[in-house]
């Protein structure tokens, strides 16, 4: 039995155009731990996300990650698809074929979990986009994910509403023994999570210490 939730070995992808995106990338998350995806704008990182949930195919290389999968992209628009909350969690559901009582439970219990179980019925339109992100993350709990992908969640959100978020799905990820990788650029983001990867031009140059990984990009930004 693997420790870890997440395990990439000499990843290769380019682009049909021939551009290149990941050279050898190789990396590993221990299971039940929460770790950041550091990079900037070109270096990867969303690539590298959508690689890991099956929305890429890779050039080569080997990803072995612990099913069932959740993934949430930067923008919750592009995957909230139902016109109420509760709706929209329990359509995640629909291939498992479970019976009704169970599905009710699974989004109760998935919705209690971010703290919108009284916006069950609200329409997906009047949510704030913090609001929406936890939506999205319930519909991954429901399906009970073992992994948990998230692109920049926060990139669409206001201060607070951003280091609110990561607090709740470092709480969600350490009491439900659920794997995460969490994208971002925002270095008061790493102060939640176990460990972080930085990448540069698709190679994986540092990983481990968060806060010595933020050290190294305040320097890098400073002397930019």
């Amino acid at each position: 039995m693997t420790q870890f939730g997440i395990e990439v070995k000499d990843l290769n992808f380019s682009w049909s155009n021939g551009q290149t995106v990941l050279q050898s990338c190789s990396l590993q998350v221990p299971k039940g731990e929460f770790w950041m995806l550091l990079g900037t704008n070109g270096s990867g990182k969303s690539t590298l996300l959508r690689l890991l949930a099956g929305l890429l195919p890779p050039e080569s290389g080997e990803i072995n990650i612990l099913p069932p999968i959740g993934f949430v992209f930067q923008n919750p628009d592009h995957q909230l698809v139902m016109p109420s909350v509760g709706a929209d969690v329990a359509f995640g559901l629909v291939d498992e074929k479970l019976p009704i009582a169970t599905i009710k439970s699974r989004v109760e219990e998935a919705l209690g979990a971010v703290n919108l179980l009284a916006l069950q019925r609200r329409p997906i339109y009047a949510l704030s986009g913090g609001q929406k992100q936890r939506v999205a993350i319930a519909g991954a709990l429901a399906r009970n994910c073992e992994v948990l992908l998230l692109d920049e969640p926060t990139a669409l959100l206001d201060p607070d509403s951003q280091l609110d978020l990561v607090s709740q799905v470092r709480r969600l990820v350490k009491s439900r023994g659920i794997t995460a990788l969490w994208v971002t650029h925002r270095l008061d983001e790493l102060n939640y999570c176990d460990g972080a990867f930085l990448l540069e031009k698709g190679s994986l140059v540092d990983q481990g210490d968060a806060e010595r990984l933020k050290e190294r990009m305040m320097r890098a930004e400073e002397d930019n």
